[in-house]
């Protein structure tokens, strides 16, 4: 939003009225306008750092109950477009719940596009704000924690700010909350996509060499597409599922989603079948929550972090290989090394802070990251892990068939 005009009668500057607040717990309002939907949205204020890729994290389920901060300054230039859309259920509420810009949003410049970004916002029932320092924003999350926050839009820019400042003040903490409930499945389906290739677009999965079930936390879109393009036979259950009911499919592979909230907290009724899909021992392979959730149920903990590891450029090192991989992470919570038991071992690591990105484990086939190997929006120096994945489920039948 730009300043309006002043009048040229009287040489008047018109000093453009705030059309939207951004409220922090500890009581500190910052102004800016307002974009997307009208309303209120309360969440954890987290930041990210990805230059690219606004629509798919503004549509990854493991977002949900948070406030994006861009670090970018220029979010909605290229528009929106069908294909860039990460959430399974397309037409469902996103489970972000607002943005911070510090631009105003041009028109669309992008060939894909076929909708402006604040059209879409609005269609989402998603609540934004521009014109913030979103720098400054970025500095007082790193050396403060991620705060819980509102912001409000209100285009006639009346505001009751201390009822906000009650509101926010009083919001939850985000440790301690199951939020997989608002994304996962809500009964099972079949998954044949295949990734994105110019100039077709999507494909569909051609052969299958293994049968895979995905357990839904909040999974992404192409997580299953690279799952199918790897041969898998792709099956996606809800988070309630029992592990009677996933071994009755026969899979020859168990995939743990990503998704949102404290692992401890999903965990509650989540550990308890994976713990017995691993008794198993058929290959598995978690990713995000479900990384976090594979530690928790070998006798692992997990640990809140200060500000998250939020963008598209973060640096990791796959110890099995020594080789550095640049990364896509969303996470607010993290693996404590020091409580995994001897029988799993730190596979990958963050060049930032140290802290465990990855695990396998000895005595069963199975492995898990913190990262998101599928990307969308990132870099996929991680593809290779979906074909560590296949290859495991392979190693495994050829045992049995010996």
């Amino acid at each position: 939003m730009t300043a309006p005009e002043g009048n040229p009668a009287n040489g008047g500057w018109i000093e453009p009225r705030a059309t939207a607040l951004l409220v922090l717990a500890n009581g500190m309002v910052l102004e800016g306008f307002g974009l997307g939907a009208t309303g209120q949205a309360p969440g954890e204020l987290c930041f990210n750092t990805a230059m690219t890729g606004y629509q798919e994290i503004l549509t990854d389920p493991s977002y949900a109950g948070q406030i994006i901060t861009f670090t970018f300054p220029h979010i909605g230039n290229v528009g929106v477009n069908e294909d860039d859309v990460e959430t399974v259920n397309a037409a469902a509420s996103s489970g972000v719940r607002g943005l911070v810009l510090h631009a105003a949003i041009t028109e669309p410049s992008n060939w894909r596009a076929n909708r402006h970004f604040d059209a879409w916002l609005k269609a989402r029932n998603i609540v934004g704000i521009s014109g913030i320092d979103t720098r400054a924003l970025t500095a007082l999350i790193r050396d403060n924690g991620m705060p819980n926050a509102i912001i409000a839009h209100s285009p006639d820019g009346v505001f009751d700010i201390e009822r906000l400042k009650r509101e926010a003040a009083a919001l939850p903490d985000m440790a301690g909350l199951d939020l997989v409930p608002l994304v996962t499945a809500a009964q099972r389906y079949s998954w044949d996509e295949t990734p994105w290739v110019w100039p077709v677009g999507y494909g569909k999965r051609e052969s299958v060499v293994h049968k895979v079930v995905a357990i839904d936390y909040g999974v992404k879109r192409n997580i299953l597409r690279l799952l199918s393009k790897a041969g898998c036979e792709v099956t996606v259950v809800p988070s309630t599922a029992s592990a009677e009911d996933i071994l009755a499919l026969q899979p020859d592979g168990i995939f743990l989603s990503n998704g949102p909230g404290d692992p401890a907290a999903t965990g509650e009724y989540a550990v308890p079948v994976i713990k017995a899909l691993l008794d198993k021992k058929i290959p598995t392979f978690g990713i995000c929550l479900g990384h976090q959730m594979m530690a928790l149920a070998i006798g692992g903990q997990t640990m809140k972090m200060k500000q998250g590891h939020h963008g598209a450029n973060h640096p990791v090192q796959d110890k099995t290989t020594g080789k550095v991989e640049i990364v896509s992470m969303n996470h607010g919570f993290a693996v404590d090394p020091a409580s995994l038991p001897a029988h799993a071992v730190e596979t990958h690591v963050s060049l930032f802070d140290g802290s465990n990105s990855g695990i396998a484990l000895t005595d069963r086939p199975a492995f898990s990251v913190q990262h998101h190997p599928e990307a969308s929006p990132g870099p996929q120096d991680s593809h290779y892990l979906f074909t560590r994945f296949v290859e495991m489920m392979a190693a495994e039948k050829a045992k049995t068939a010996a």
